[in-house]
């Protein structure tokens, strides 16, 4: 008997007929002698309509009490599939994540795990009981209801597993696993039987939407088995089928790694540039032009500062393209005070990323990489690199053609 957590995504509780194939897969696990906890998130598109709901009261909506009404999305979820559980004859039963102690800090809509109290959960398995909590949320030491962010059951499922010592934690989702790339782009796109958690965390971390990338920092953290598989399957395919499907986060790196120097491409489309031209050549000068852009609660990625000229240099970095303007506003303001000639910026760019933990025995990834966009005429206006992942940054137009090319160059087709 294993103690299993199952993490169900929106797409997979989308309707009634979608929770009762769910109930049916859950209760498969459970006849064969499981304990079994699981975390689903809102039904397919609940969350916007909440959300949306609070905007029309409140346009720019108070964060604590847009928690509360996010959250109820989930309490729906958790209460439907214990029905249809109790329907076909199983012990379930559901709580909210305050209900089994899971306490947050207290950064409303963006919420982080601090503790879990899972001596309920445990009285309920022992008692032979399915246990279905909330994901995405928790409360804070004054019992307010904080959310986690979008992803936020991910990482909901896989700490719940972490303080569990669960045997492994399985992600259904609508896709059956981790691909080299997103095989909407590139058709030939392979699934991968086994991804590192370093790879899975920069993947995550730089546009792959598997998987929130704070819920890969949990599961390498407390080093939880993870799986990631599809909950499109028939619920009822044999489980010792099921249980090595889909993609596992591993923590050894696979012998046959050497030969895999490139495992995916991930890609963000929504990224933007902005440059402060003609900024003093001084100390401090990254962090008067970062550190109110920070303030903002703005979140930078590539950064660059080019060489001094005359005693003045160009400092150049990326964000999220929804937070461009607001980030442009931040500098305007500061320009003066800083010394800034122009601020200038570029909202149509977006960032390809080469992935792989061979890259650290193998030579000549970065020349590769460099060699085959050059050859289809794209420009390189950022790059960023670390030891087992290569970033450009491109315009907007070309990425999905630097995504094939690179999927091509790299062989990724084959196994």
């Amino acid at each position: 008997m294993a103690l299993i957590v199952h993490k169900y995504g929106g797409t997979s509780m989308g309707s009634t007929d979608r929770i009762k194939n769910v109930a049916k897969r859950v209760a498969k696990w459970h006849d064969a002698g499981h304990q079994i906890v699981v975390v689903p998130s809102a039904m397919s598109g609940e969350t916007n309509r909440l959300i949306g709901l609070a905007k029309e009261i409140m346009p720019h909506p108070d964060p604590r009490e847009l928690d509360m009404i996010a959250a109820t999305g989930e309490q729906v979820s958790v209460g439907l599939l214990a029905m249809a559980l109790l329907a076909i004859g199983k012990p379930a039963v559901s709580y909210a994540g305050w209900q089994v102690g899971i306490k947050t800090d207290s950064s409303f809509t963006k919420a982080r795990i601090q503790s879990i109290d899972d001596s309920r959960i445990r009285g309920d398995l022992d008692e032979g009981k399915i246990v279905i909590v909330t994901g995405f949320q928790g409360v804070d030491e004054d019992d307010n209801i904080a959310t986690l962010g979008r992803g936020g059951s991910d990482t909901s499922a896989v700490a719940i597993a972490a303080a569990m010592k669960a045997d492994e934690c399985l992600i259904y989702t609508d896709v059956d696993g981790v691909y080299t790339t997103d095989p909407r782009v590139v058709s030939e796109a392979r699934r991968l039987r086994t991804v590192t958690f370093e790879e899975m965390l920069e993947l995550a971390s730089l546009g792959s939407k598997v998987l929130q990338s704070r819920s890969v920092e949990f599961a390498g953290n407390y080093r939880v088995p993870t799986r990631v598989l599809s909950s499109l399957t028939d619920p009822l395919m044999p489980l010792e089928e099921e249980a090595v499907s889909g993609t596992l986060i591993s923590f050894e790196e696979d012998t046959h790694m050497e030969q895999a120097v490139i495992s995916g491409i991930a890609f963000t489309r929504d990224e933007a540039k902005i440059t402060v031209l003609g900024v003093p050549d001084k100390p401090g000068v990254a962090y008067h032009i970062l550190g109110p852009v920070a303030d903002a609660n703005i979140e930078v990625d590539m950064i660059i500062q080019n060489q001094s000229v005359d005693g003045k240099t160009d400092f150049t970095f990326t964000v999220s393209r929804n937070d461009y303007n607001r980030a442009i506003g931040v500098l305007e303001e500061i320009k003066a005070s800083i010394g800034a000639a122009s601020i200038v910026g570029d909202a149509k760019v977006s960032k390809v990323s080469v992935v792989g933990v061979g890259m650290r025995s193998h030579v000549g990834v970065a020349s590769k990489m460099f060699q085959t966009l050059s050859e289809e005429g794209i420009n390189i206006l950022m790059i960023s690199t670390s030891e087992i992942k290569i970033s450009v940054l491109i315009d907007e137009k070309y990425m999905e053609l630097a995504v094939r090319a690179l999927h091509k160059a790299f062989e990724l087709e084959n196994a």
